[in-house]
């Protein structure tokens, strides 16, 4: 822990982007750190609007991330406070900055650092679980109204000049959720908030998480927590949000697919390495599955020419369920948070442990 009894100012060093603006970090360590002057300088990467997030590579032991690690040596090299949305941070990032004690990363799960390096030089690392597991959650429900409800189909057949009443035909108008039973693969911070989203609409819900008991609220209301195999089997439409491990990857294949229930709908709002596209693709045009909204593909971004673009049953979105205002305020916070708490002395809120 820092010495809280130094006045002297702490180099804070943020690397910001397109849409973890820097300027909302700066803002919300001005309002909360009181205890030390802080010496901030930050820089802004020019993605989303250009660039690529590389998702992994075989030569480094971090993933999601924008960037090399030495396009930021330099800019990091006299960090005592590291902030940090996209940048890679690897073994070498920490040798060039031997005066790093934290590094704070903006996002749900730290994987673009190396923990095990951090954790081996005395570097705490802190993130923002839950950053934005609202606007996540929200967007899962507009993408499965979307879906079953042909908001999006009527749009673009209204765009190019059309009114078409063929959507009002009792074959293709779709359920409503009251009347559906709701799926929820995964209980975390986003899971859970879709499950509080979804009650009120008055349908049956499933949730199917083996780490996970439900809140007592939820099990008051009548939700109900299963083996994901018998989710599977008895859901109207089934939500993803699992995140990405061993366990999961590809947890939802072919098998499954082909268990779930003729004319259910399928979400995904997680990441697409938990879904084999090509069986969903079988699976909605043989209309096993009557639609599916997707938010995330594997790879990504799909190739232009992908078929299951094409289909007239799915609702697409360029993984955009994460992107706030709201969210990005509440990362800011949270960080400037656990940086005040570091600076203190305090135990961090939200400390990350090598897995």
């Amino acid at each position: 822990m820092a010495d809280s009894h130094d006045r002297s100012p702490v180099a804070v060093r943020i690397i910001g982007d397109g849409f973890m603006d820097p300027s909302y970090f700066v803002a919300a360590l001005e309002e909360r750190v009181a205890a030390r002057p802080l010496a901030i300088r930050s820089m802004a990467l020019a993605w989303p609007l250009q660039g690529r997030v590389t998702k992994s590579d075989p030569t480094l032991p971090v993933q999601e991330f924008a960037g090399r690690p030495e396009d930021y040596f330099d800019f990091v090299a006299d960090a005592e406070i590291l902030v940090n949305h996209l940048a890679p941070v690897t073994r070498e990032t920490l040798e060039r900055a031997p005066g790093l004690r934290l590094i704070a990363v903006s996002r749900g799960g730290p994987v673009n650092v190396d923990l095990q390096a951090a954790r081996e030089r005395g570097v705490a690392v802190v993130n923002t679980p839950g950053r934005n597991a609202s606007a996540v959650a929200e967007f899962t429900i507009a993408s499965l109204l979307a879906e079953t409800r042909n908001l999006i189909r009527g749009h673009v057949a209204m765009a190019a000049g059309g009114f078409p009443r063929d959507l009002y035909h009792r074959d293709i108008a779709g359920p409503e959720l009251c009347e559906m039973t709701v799926g929820v693969v995964g209980y975390g911070e986003i899971g859970a908030r879709v499950v509080a989203l979804l009650k009120p609409f008055g349908g049956r819900i499933l949730v199917a998480d083996p780490y996970k008991d439900l809140s007592d609220a939820d099990k008051a209301d009548g939700v109900r927590r299963v083996a994901l195999d018998e989710l599977l089997r008895d859901s109207d439409a089934v939500t993803l949000h699992p995140r990405v491990t061993p366990e999961t990857r590809g947890m939802i294949g072919r098998e499954r697919i082909a268990a779930m229930r003729r004319g259910a709908y399928l979400v995904n709002t997680t990441r697409g390495q938990i879904l084999d596209y090509a069986a969903l693709y079988d699976a909605l045009v043989s209309r096993h599955l009557a639609g599916a909204a997707l938010d995330t593909f594997d790879p990504e971004p799909p190739p232009a020419d992908w078929p299951l673009l094409r289909l007239p049953n799915v609702t697409l979105s360029p993984h955009i369920a994460g992107a706030s205002r709201y969210s990005i305020r509440k990362a800011a916070v949270t960080v400037a948070d656990d940086i005040e708490r570091f600076l203190a002395g305090q135990p961090l809120r939200f400390p990350c442990v090598v897995p």
